[in-house]
């Protein structure tokens, strides 16, 4: 039985008002000085805003917010993304009212607590990844790979090795990998994998030499396989004098199991709004955390937790003379590294490896139950990591139905589509990620789901094609939705000026 969301959509918030309404309470106050505003930037006329009550705007946003897929109301399998529940806790924690009024320019000697955790949180880090010492400060995950990579670049040049120009990225790798590599001027070399998920090892001793400065990889990788001669890698990369850089996007699979360091990596990232469960979507926020063997010690990012005794500062440059430096105004994203310091405090060390555990078991019971239905893995033969991909090629053959198709109709079913025709080598693929938050009632739900699809794919085929039928928002011209987006409200029989963008 498929729930019903197909609710005639709220009118906008502009079309709910009458002249004169207000919400007093939300008012501010109107105590503001305009004697020095000069008379050319002040306004003609009033903004053209919606004039509603305080009930209707709390309406109005409530309705908006219950039309949302979120991870609190619906199971989110987006592979590659580690879409987990985030434990309210850890909000309440990092939300403390000696957090919370800290400013950012305090000094150290007030904000002895803030700091302690996250000198915790680095260590906790550093014990997670096998690395020697860590920095909070990348605000996102593309800015913990930009730090990466340039402390890979600073430690080249520090030793004189400027002829290493290239990076070295498998074909299954983030799209970010080879744009990072690139922003810090290297040139980048594809590196195929082979039938069964590995890098190619053959191709990767062709491409390796003195031009080389590093390979980025992500393990398991995005095709849902560990890669199971990364310590082969490993050595073959520092041979050559290169090094290794880890995206930390699917250390949710790994986590208290393995740990990049023991790999042979010599700097990781981690997104701590991904395995450490704290919120992120819709651009933030975020956290890209680095770690950093020995090798890269000497270029960490400042500021960094530094504990002298029983007292916590700040490193600044002094204190690394060959850092790359700052990578934002203050520290890094405060709220963000509090819950996660939380979240691992909650988990501790046997939590941690409950959740590698769990992750991968979900994948690889939801990989047996889809391929008995009929799906086929992409890899078949191999284990699931946290994540597995699927190729509805043969599907697509037979019925037409496309990995879109089938993506739009699960959200019919209530579910959020996993991520579709990525990675790019596995055709109409599907990559599903669990997680390990979601119960096995859910993760029935979701194949029972999955079984529907596949049957209507052959006896309704139209049905798919028409999907989703049952949201606020039917099928849309993808590309002209991209290319001529409406954004603008006008106002009825107003001149164009009178608009508001």
């Amino acid at each position: 039985m498929e729930p019903s969301r197909n609710t005639p959509s709220p009118p906008l918030i502009f079309e709910q008002g009458a002249p004169g309404r207000r919400a007093y309470a939300q008012a501010p106050a109107a105590t503001a000085q305009w004697d020095d505003l000069p008379l050319h930037l002040r306004r003609a006329e009033p903004p053209c805003l919606p004039e509603v009550s305080e009930l209707q705007v709390v309406r109005h946003y409530t309705r908006l917010s219950q039309r949302n897929f979120s991870i609190d109301t619906q199971f989110y399998p987006l592979g590659s993304c580690t879409m987990k529940y985030n434990p309210r806790a850890c909000n309440t924690l990092a939300m403390l009212p000696g957090f919370l009024n800290r400013h950012p320019l305090a000094p150290a000697a007030g904000g002895q607590g803030f700091l302690a955790c996250l000198h915790e949180l680095q260590e906790i880090l550093q014990a997670v990844t096998g690395m020697q010492a860590v920095s909070l400060t990348p605000m996102a995950g593309a800015q913990g790979e930009l730090a990466g990579m340039a402390m890979i670049r600073a430690y080249h040049r520090a030793r004189g090795d400027h002829a290493r120009t290239e990076v070295l990225v498998p074909d299954a790798a983030h799209g970010t990998n080879p744009a990072t590599a690139v922003m810090c001027g290297y040139t980048v070399r594809e590196i195929p994998t082979d039938r069964s998920g590995d890098v190619d090892l053959a191709a990767l001793k062709a491409a390796l030499g003195p031009q080389t400065a590093a390979i980025m990889l992500t393990n398991p990788s995005t095709l849902g396989v560990f890669e199971r001669r990364i310590t082969e890698i490993a050595g073959l990369v520092h041979e050559a004098g290169g090094l290794l850089y880890y995206d930390g996007a699917n250390l949710n699979a790994i986590l208290g199991q393995v740990r990049p360091g023991d790999m042979g990596f010599d700097v990781v990232h981690m997104n701590l709004h991904k395995t450490f469960a704290t919120p992120h979507g819709g651009g933030g926020p975020g956290s890209g955390a680095v770690g950093v063997g020995e090798r890269l010690q000497p270029f960490l990012p400042i500021p960094y937790v530094l504990r002298e005794g029983e007292t916590y500062r700040w490193a600044e440059r002094a204190d690394c003379p060959e850092t790359i430096g700052r990578l934002s105004a203050f520290m890094g994203n405060a709220g963000v590294l509090l819950r996660a310091y939380v979240y691992a405090r909650l988990l501790g060390a046997e939590g941690m490896a409950r959740v590698g555990a769990y992750a991968t078991l979900s994948a690889n019971y939801l990989l047996a139950r889809l391929t008995a239905l009929g799906y086929e893995p992409a890899y078949p033969g191999r284990r699931a990591s946290h994540e597995f991909t699927l190729s509805l090629k043969e599907l697509t053959t037979r019925t037409g139905i496309t990995a879109l198709d089938v993506a739009k109709r699960l959200l019919d079913h209530d579910f959020h589509a996993p991520t579709v025709y990525f990675p790019q080598l596995v055709p109409e693929c599907l990559l599903i990620e669990p997680t390990e938050t979601e119960s096995k009632q859910d993760l029935d739900r979701f194949v029972a789901a999955m079984a529907s699809i596949r049957d209507e794919a052959v006896q309704a085929p139209e049905r798919l094609r028409e999907a989703p039928h049952h949201l606020p928002v039917r099928r849309l011209d993808e590309v002209r939705a991209a290319r001529e987006p409406d954004l603008r409200w006008q106002r009825p029989h107003a001149t164009p000026t009178d608009n508001l963008a």
